[in-house]
């Protein structure tokens, strides 16, 4: 019995924390949005989160580099007109992101612009909307 109690408040201590871990999105660079050009690698439909790998040309050296940039779950996406094939590997497009605050190449989604013009609304991890998903 005295074991049981143990495991039930380690657990109730330690499972609340992770939620908490998981999202912390404070690696975001919020308060200074960039705009990245490239080629979709891959379209990540996954769940907790999708995923855009892109193939970006580094102006300065001409080294291409991949991006990881994180979007909303799936089950958000959908409600924005999102499918799977939304994004397909070798499109061409521009991304608005919150960068990572450490510099690596990666960042949080907020729109995506296609070749055409079409501007998607990607809206990003950190967002709150009240009428979709209620206060964070």
């Amino acid at each position: 019995m005295k074991y049981f109690c143990k495991c039930i408040l380690f657990f109730t201590i330690c499972l609340p924390l992770t939620g908490i871990a998981h999202h912390s999105f404070e690696m975001f660079d919020r308060g200074n949005p960039i705009n990245i050009s490239g080629e979709v690698r891959e379209f990540q439909w996954v769940n907790p989160h999708t995923w855009i790998q892109l193939l970006v040309t580094d102006e300065q050296t001409g080294e291409v580099i991949e991006w990881s940039i994180e979007g909303r779950s799936p089950n958000v996406l959908v409600r924005r007109d999102w499918t799977r094939n939304r994004l397909l590997p070798g499109e061409k497009v521009t991304l608005t992101i919150y960068p990572l605050r450490n510099g690596d190449p990666g960042g949080a989604i907020i729109t995506v612009e296609k070749a055409d013009g079409t501007i998607i609304n990607a809206d990003t991890p950190t967002a709150v909307d009240t009428a979709e998903e209620g206060p964070r």
